[in-house]
């Protein structure tokens, strides 16, 4: 658990993390989340696939953790009193991949996400992988084209978790060549970091703001605080934006960054 008082950690992961030969991303989470005495409650609902709550709970149990899958396929399941009572015992809470709107349709506006905010703001750790790191934040990508150019529509946005209102994430970031529809998300309103998360790779964000870049890929920091110029307000559907003043950072393990003050810092200098 944090320090009483204190946010629980938030780790959004590009999705196809390790799960077996060097599964570095999930064994900290676990070992965050206390080891032998971790609680993790493993979130499937984005997904369709019958196994993919169980093999989690398996991959934790492996770990040294204790782990339990919670069946959410349908919106009245998040009304279930029991389920939010148990939500309500984990120290940790894993969301997996799949498909976002599935996550947001079923969720929103129901106990169960209330109790996963609640619970984060009493301390404890909530892990999103893909579609489960998408939808950590207060808005949500949902979707829109690959391509590395913004657009006039280069995005769909949808409501989010809400566990942070610092950052925006894109997950598959490289693999899926995303740049185009980050950049579209924040030339909306640039008050947001932006967070493009490659797969096998996560951004563990401590109760204060700040990560640490664990994985073997890299997270692409797009910080549009010093934006001078964004044409997306007279674009027509298409078009490409013109985006002026932002600041990029390619971070990869061990390379840290602040979203309260917005500075980056690689290994070598910490």
């Amino acid at each position: 658990m944090s320090e009483l008082g204190k946010r629980g950690w938030l780790i959004p992961i590009g999705g196809a993390e390790e799960r077996h030969t060097d599964a570095e991303i999930l064994n900290r989470f676990a070992k965050l989340c206390g080891g032998s005495d971790a609680k993790i409650l493993v979130i499937p609902t984005a997904s369709e696939l019958a196994d993919t709550g169980p093999r989690y709970v398996e991959l934790f149990e492996s770990m040294g953790a204790r782990s339990r899958s919670m069946p959410i396929n349908e919106r009245e399941d998040c009304f279930d009193e029991d389920l939010v009572s148990t939500l309500n015992r984990a120290n940790g809470v894993f969301i997996t991949g799949g498909n976002q709107l599935r996550l947001s349709t079923i969720l929103g506006g129901t106990p169960v996400a209330k109790a996963i905010r609640d619970r984060h703001n009493e301390g404890v750790h909530v892990a999103g992988t893909s579609a489960g790191a998408a939808i950590v934040p207060e808005h949500m990508i949902a979707g829109g084209p690959t391509g590395p150019t913004p657009t006039e529509n280069g995005v769909t946005m949808a409501p989010g978790l809400g566990l942070t209102n610092k950052a925006i994430v894109d997950q598959h970031f490289r693999q899926r060549d995303r740049l185009g529809r980050l950049l579209t998300a924040l030339s909306y309103n640039p008050f947001v970091t932006g967070l493009g998360i490659d797969e096998d790779t996560a951004a563990f964000i401590d109760p204060h703001g700040e990560f640490e870049v664990v994985g073997s890929g890299a997270v692409t920091v797009i910080d549009p605080s010093g934006l001078t110029h964004s044409s997306m307000y007279d674009a027509s559907e298409d078009d490409p934006i013109s985006l002026v003043g932002l600041t990029l950072h390619l971070l990869t393990a061990g390379d840290r960054y602040n979203l309260e003050t917005r500075v980056a810092t690689a290994l070598r200098l910490q």
